[in-house]
């Protein structure tokens, strides 16, 4: 099986894991002093029914619930006794999941719990010795493969490759490190120095998981180079948890991971899934998106032979043009603006009394959201237009990614640019689990970098497909 992974590994199609297992387990109502772990014995049927609904949403690797199952971590809940038990029984609910679906079963082992040399009293080979230990058992069970993953020091994550390395030498490991909000790892080394560390750690695949969300984690992938080493792994978590009413929530929704794993894919990443937050939700959305870049990639590949089309741009209209807002821009004058948010009903007389007073007091432009905070209000396009109809004062149009698809996305552009709107505030969009319809979908076909490429093209005549639109717009 291990020889099968590593040929699935060098096929071209990148190789999606699963999501979060602790993230599930407090869902259903264990709490987090619970030894998740010992779940493995005591509650079989609850992880195999999470193994099962992601292998269902189309993950073709699950990872053990054995994080924590070494001798350290499991000593706190009294379990020190039992690793072969606890990663022998991890393996096997794994296992019985994974025929139905001929999916693969990673191993997973996580740090130690407590600081090694130099920082702490545990020494590299005790902690190499807990390593040995864990992964014999997982070994034994019949993984297909290791995954070292959240590791926040680079020496610790050495000595859990040589462990597997001494006792499963056969085995392909996979090794991840955990980073924080400025690309570092969590013991302060850089991409400077983790990369060529992990680079040269000898396994089958390195990368990053866990940390703050996709964002950080692709920006640290374009820096270690994927195409220099070993095959590239992300498992984001789903962003940075907020306290909502107590609770930690997730906020980034399957769609929104869904778009960065086609971007981790475009960077080189090899292998894509999912750490804490993320559901069988998310790696459903990843899956479907995973999907469409294969087949995008195997249209291309087919008209490979093709000569390349000229693409007819057109000339963009001159930014003092465009505007007068744009005007104002060109001759790099300051500019005033003054955001007025939509009404949450049909009434807008008070935002257009608001916006006369602007005017009259000498405000530039005014800034029109869109639902912001993920808040359900009146059409930020329609209160544009009757701003600019009956106030006599430019407005800037918030565009947002969260609730349009690409095809969406231009035909509203090109409305506005019909009805008179020319200012655009390109944005992501918040994720819809901060409003006030936290069950509302999202779709995050492209970020606001990818909204900005496609109003260039615009401005150029260009539409989604580079195919010429007869005309050009002028945002």
């Amino acid at each position: 099986m291990s020889a099968r992974f590593l040929d699935r590994l060098a096929a071209p199609q990148p190789l999606l894991f699963d999501g979060a297992m602790g993230t599930l387990l407090y869902a259903k109502g264990v709490f987090i002093n619970r030894c998740y772990d010992e779940l493995n014995i005591s509650q079989p049927e609850m992880i195999r029914d999470i193994h099962a609904s992601y292998l269902t949403a189309g993950a073709e690797v699950i990872e053990t619930n054995t994080f924590g199952a070494n001798r350290f971590r499991l000593a706190r809940h009294g379990c020190g006794d039992r690793v072969r038990d606890i990663n022998l029984a991890g393996v096997q609910l794994a296992r019985e999941a994974a025929k139905a679906h001929d999916a693969f079963v990673a191993g997973s082992v996580g740090p130690i719990g407590i600081r090694i040399e130099p920082l702490g009293k545990t020494s590299r080979e005790e902690a190499r010795e807990a390593f040995a230990e864990q992964i014999t058992a997982l070994v034994e069970g019949g993984v297909d493969v290791l995954v070292l993953e959240t590791f926040g020091s680079l020496d610790e994550l050495q000595q859990a490759v040589l462990a597997a390395k001494e006792v499963a030498p056969d085995i392909p490991v996979i090794a991840m490190i955990t980073i924080d909000e400025e690309g570092n790892a969590l013991d302060g080394a850089d991409a400077a120095i983790y990369g060529p560390k992990l680079r040269g750690l000898g396994t089958a695949a390195i990368g990053f998981n866990c940390s703050v969300g996709p964002t950080t984690l692709l920006d640290a992938v374009e820096q270690i180079s994927p195409a220099s080493g070993p095959h590239v792994c992300v498992m984001p978590n789903a962003g940075i948890p907020r306290s909502i009413e107590g609770r930690n929530i997730y906020l980034c929704s399957p769609e929104f991971m869904a778009s960065y794993a086609r971007k981790f894919v475009a960077a080189g990443v090899k292998i894509v899934g999912g750490c804490c937050g993320t559901t069988p939700e998310h790696i459903r959305a990843m899956r479907s998106a995973l999907r469409v870049g294969a087949a995008r990639t195997r249209v291309e590949a087919a008209n490979g032979t093709k000569q390349p089309r000229e693409l007819k741009r057109t000339t963009p209209v001159a930014l003092e043009l465009r505007s007068q807002l744009g005007a104002r821009l060109a001759a790099k004058e300051f500019i005033s603006l003054v955001e007025i948010v939509p009404p949450k009903g049909v009434d807008a007389s008070k935002e257009l009394e608001g916006a006369r007073y602007c005017r009259s007091v000498g405000i530039d432009a005014i800034n029109i959201p869109d639902s912001p905070r993920a808040s359900a209000r009146m059409s930020n396009q329609a209160l544009s237009l009757l701003i600019q109809q009956h106030c006599d004062i430019e407005t800037i149009l918030h565009y947002t990614c969260r609730d349009r698809n690409v095809l969406g996305i231009q035909s509203d552009l090109l409305g506005a640019h019909a009805i008179g709107l020319r200012n655009l505030l390109c944005i992501t969009g918040d994720p819809p689990k901060m409003g006030n319809y936290p069950d509302a979908t999202a779709v995050f076909d492209v970020d606001s970098i990818g909204l900005v490429n496609i109003v260039h093209n615009l401005n150029e005549g260009l539409d989604i497909g580079s195919n010429p639109i007869g005309s050009q717009t002028a945002f």
